[in-house]
């Protein structure tokens, strides 16, 4: 059966996933040499998600005009 296009997610996933899969976590357990070649792959140990905060990144127009600004206002009080 499909999916009627409106219904379906243009980005796909946007927000962090808190639970990985087993492949996942085995990858991230190799990656720190916690986990070695021919050990279960039941009962893995916990694996921390790290959040990444994405910060706004301030346009250069209005960090100019307020440098512009600020030594206009500067030589403006020295005067």
């Amino acid at each position: 059966m499909t999916m009627d296009k409106s219904l379906q997610l243009r980005a796909g996933l946007v927000r962090a996933r808190s639970v990985l899969t087993r492949a996942e976590r085995i990858a991230r357990l190799q990656a720190a040499d916690r986990w070695k070649e021919g050990d279960s792959p039941y009962g893995l140990p916990k694996v921390r998600v790290y959040k990444l905060s994405v910060k706004k990144k301030k346009k250069r127009k209005e960090e100019e005009e307020g440098a512009e600004a600020g030594k206009a206002g500067g030589t403006a009080a020295k005067s």
